[in-house]
């Protein structure tokens, strides 16, 4: 198992365990899933309701051109990354959801669903069955189902190991800093 030393300078790797996890641990919602070379995050597939797959692309759409104008609007969730796939199996429509981010499984899907009420807007695993509708005050059952449908991995691996979003992006704006500072100088 890869430890975190602090060292974001060597890429590691950490193979994980077929449940997720090397110790039972329990947090509120199940087991802590752990922290990674790649931070935190999971994977969520689920069935798509039949005929939603242009709902599904126009959520993405309505993220891409929110985001301009409300920068910050996912800031409370600490992502690094999100991916979104679509793809058939047996002739049905399947979604996956990955993400990335730096606070635990728990707080991620707690912040989610603060988030999304918050603004009132819907979520896009509206589009996938199973999904509660009373989700914005049943938590409980949002959590249930993305722990329900997620597939923890079994390998994860970070360039730049154990490295929050919050401190790439303070280490770019001193790259920018000492650039502009750089250039006054010339």
């Amino acid at each position: 198992m890869a430890t975190q030393d602090g060292d974001w300078s060597t890429p590691q790797a950490m193979a994980i365990p077929e449940r997720g996890y090397f110790k039972l641990e329990q947090g509120i919602y199940g087991p802590v899933f752990p922290r990674t070379p790649a931070c935190y995050g999971f994977t969520i597939i689920a069935k798509l309701k039949p005929g939603r797959e242009a709902a599904m692309r126009a959520y993405a759409d309505t993220i891409e051109k929110t985001l301009p104008t409300v920068p910050d609007l996912l800031a409370p969730l600490k992502l690094h990354y999100l991916k979104w796939v679509m793809f058939p199996i047996n002739g049905e429509t399947y979604f996956m959801y990955q993400g990335i981010f730096d606070t635990d499984f728990d707080k991620y899907t707690d912040d989610a669903v603060a988030l999304f009420t918050k603004a009132g807007v819907s979520t896009a695993f509206e589009n996938l069955e199973g999904f509660p509708e009373d989700w914005q005050t049943n938590p409980a059952a949002f959590i249930k189902f993305v722990r329900e449908h997620h597939h923890p991995s079994f390998m994860e691996y970070g360039e730049y190991p154990w490295v929050t979003a919050d401190e790439i992006k303070k280490a770019l704006r001193l790259k920018k800093s000492f650039g502009e500072m750089l250039d006054q100088m010339q």
